[in-house]
């Protein structure tokens, strides 16, 4: 079976293939970039940060080059800062040591995980392994009828064993991308277009009209109610940062200092409110001038030019306190 869908697929992939960017060619750089911009952001909203990031960074020497802090401010928008961080210090390592070609070796690396790894080595270097996000999670359910608990390893094991057989049968840098394709286009969450679709005829959930209930729904994570007092600390035009060390949002990052904690529930008087990922944050900035109070910067503290917080700390949670 897992023969006759390659060759479905790789028939269908030449005709209905999305003409994207990052697909000119297999430059391990730009499928890295492209792969780590797209998780949790659509296609249409990556396009135009792929094209500004790769004019300003158009090779990993340049981008390793980098002060982390430029990097930053060309990421702002994208959100999940942590993902720049991580593609700024992988670079380095790169650019000193060059490219691993499988996924093992590139998973030694910051901010590659089982996905980016195995998306990159797929892609950039024809590696027969499945890259498996959430669409090749949908589409590989439905086609062999699992009902796979793909948020737990067993599950995710199981339907990482089918997509490598999938890779056995071709081209894994061509097959993976239809299987991505596929998901996006035609095999979607609500409403699929199985009559679009290359592997309708053997589609279990197709023949046996389970669309609807296959793959499975990821329990949801329960929501975290969190009250953040920020200071903000202003001496002339500079504004004092602290490195987040204890909040649970934004972990690492330099913030405004100031006193959080968790709550059970929802208070009626605060500032504003400001979701990230499940932690609603209700914030109540407090103005001051009171610089005194806090220690002279060190490790954790530092001062920053207030023209300057855009690039170092390019977050919408700060902009909103200001």
């Amino acid at each position: 079976m897992s023969k006759q869908i390659a060759k479905l697929l790789l028939e269908w992939y030449q005709t209905s293939s999305r003409p994207l960017p990052w697909r000119q060619n297999r430059d391990p750089y730009r499928v890295w970039i492209s792969e780590v911009m797209l998780q949790q952001t659509t296609v249409a909203a990556v396009l135009p940060y792929y094209e500004r990031f790769l004019s300003r960074f158009p090779t990993v020497n340049t981008l390793a080059a980098a002060k982390v802090e430029s990097v930053l401010e060309l990421w702002s928008g994208l959100g999940y800062y942590t993902r720049a961080r991580n593609l700024h210090a992988a670079a380095k390592e790169i650019a000193c040591s060059g490219f691993p070609q499988s996924y093992q070796k590139l998973s030694l690396l910051p901010g590659f995980g089982p996905y980016i790894s195995r998306a990159v080595s797929s892609i950039a270097f024809d590696e027969p392994v499945a890259a498996v996000d959430g669409n090749l999670i949908r589409v590989l359910s439905r086609i062999f009828g699992l009902r796979a608990k793909f948020w737990t390893t067993a599950g995710r094991n199981e339907l990482q064993d089918v997509g490598d057989e999938i890779m056995k049968s071709g081209s894994s840098s061509v097959l993976n991308q239809a299987l991505m394709d596929l998901g996006s286009d035609v095999c979607a969450k609500q409403n699929p277009r199985c009559n679009l679709c290359p592997v309708f005829k053997i589609c279990i959930a197709n023949k046996k009209q389970l669309q609807n209930e296959i793959p499975l729904s990821k329990p949801r994570k329960k929501s975290e109610i969190w009250e953040w007092n920020p200071e903000i600390v202003k001496n002339g035009g500079k504004i004092l940062l602290q490195q987040n060390k204890t909040l649970p949002f934004l972990k690492n990052q330099w913030l405004f200092p100031g006193i959080g904690k968790r709550l059970a529930k929802r208070p009626k008087n605060f500032g504003y409110k400001h979701v990230i990922m499940h932690y609603e944050i209700f914030v109540t900035p407090n103005n001051t001038n009171k610089k005194h109070k806090f220690k002279e910067p060190g490790p954790k503290l530092r001062w920053v030019k207030i023209n300057e917080l855009p690039r170092l700390s390019p977050f919408s949670i700060l902009n909103k306190s200001l």
